[in-house]
């Protein structure tokens, strides 16, 4: 028989899907190593690593806590280490890289929180298309104020929305949006010309320009890659409609911030909902913070009770598929 095959993962994942680890094994051996009993004793011969959502705890990958960082540090130690499965959909971070590089697999969990983020991201559409930022301020300062005149909200029938990133979360947003009444255009690695079945275009990132003189709404759930890096720059700002709305749950580099804070302050960005930013935490001196269009949340458009769940239930398929020799799910490129 063949020796065990070692998998690293925290002591809370281990209590709770050891005996569905067990299960999906079957023959094949294992030993589970907990992670925290791991970076103690700088024990550094683990084949697998699963890192769940509590052993990034509350670190961005701008600022990482002393705790992930003795982490990180033992997963670049580990020697025999073959795959790590992460519980993000994203795998940008500095430390997944390294392990890519060197030739370690790395799978995420893309498509746990696909409903969680695109419902999020249509709240922010909603509140932002009602003004509720602005009515928030005012119920604060007891005002009164009946929205007439150039205060009417314009209906979302109609108005149209482009997706750039057509993966779990742009697909699920989009037939929210549609649902709506709303147009909807997509932004992918290539291009597809609509037939009469279908509802949504969808334009390359080479043409997509092109469709921003006619978005309404432009909506960012896209991975952060060489491509789409600073992809909303100030020329893509400049090309969008007087009063067009921002609405960003993909990364924060995907978007020139001080290009996205000019065009908010001058107005001829009607506002912005974002999740991400090109530095998290957020600096405390950062004009969006105070900005009465801007809706400012901290990177939890993803963030569900049932999460833990779903991206166990990844992992544990994966682990199936590693036994057996199968393709991993959502393995990085």
């Amino acid at each position: 028989m063949s020796s065990p095959l070692r998998i690293l993962m925290s002591r809370q994942s281990i209590d709770l899907l050891g005996a569905s680890v067990s299960a999906a094994m079957g023959q094949f051996p294992f030993e589970l190593i907990s992670l925290e009993e791991a970076v103690a004793a700088q024990r550094t011969d683990a084949d697998v690593a699963f890192i769940s959502r509590e052993v990034t705890g509350t670190s961005t990958k701008h600022e990482i806590h002393p705790a992930l960082e003795q982490v990180y540090t033992l997963l670049r130690q580990s020697a025999d280490l073959q795959w790590v499965h992460i519980h993000s959909a994203g795998a940008d971070r500095q430390i997944y890289l390294d392990l890519l590089a060197r030739g370690v697999q790395v799978s995420t969990s893309s498509g746990a929180n696909a409903q969680v983020v695109a419902t999020v991201a249509l709240a922010g559409i909603l509140a932002l298309a009602r003004r509720f930022p602005q009515l928030w301020a005012e119920q604060r300062d007891r005002q009164w104020i009946p929205m007439m005149g150039e205060r009417m909200p314009r209906d979302l029938p109609g108005q149209t929305a482009t997706i750039v990133g057509w993966g779990p979360i742009g697909q699920k947003l989009g037939s929210l949006l549609q649902a709506l009444g709303m147009n909807v255009q997509a932004v992918r690695q290539q291009a597809h010309t609509k037939t009469e079945a279908e509802s949504v275009a969808m334009v390359s990132f080479e043409d997509w320009q092109q469709v921003l003189p006619k978005t309404d709404w432009l909506v960012l759930a896209c991975p952060l890659t060489l491509k789409t890096r600073q992809l909303v720059n100030a020329g893509a700002l400049a090309l969008l409609p007087p009063g067009a709305h921002l609405v960003n749950v993909a990364r924060g580099e995907v978007v020139d911030e001080l290009a996205l804070v000019a065009a908010l302050q001058s107005g001829r960005l009607g506002g912005a909902f974002l999740d991400v930013f090109a530095h998290e935490p957020l600096p405390v001196d950062s004009p969006l913070w105070a900005m009465p269009q801007v809706m400012v949340t901290p990177h939890a458009a993803g963030h569900s009770d049932g999460n833990e769940t779903r991206v166990g239930q990844i992992f544990l398929d994966n682990l199936r598929c590693w036994t057996t020799g199968l393709p991993l799910r959502n393995k990085v490129a």
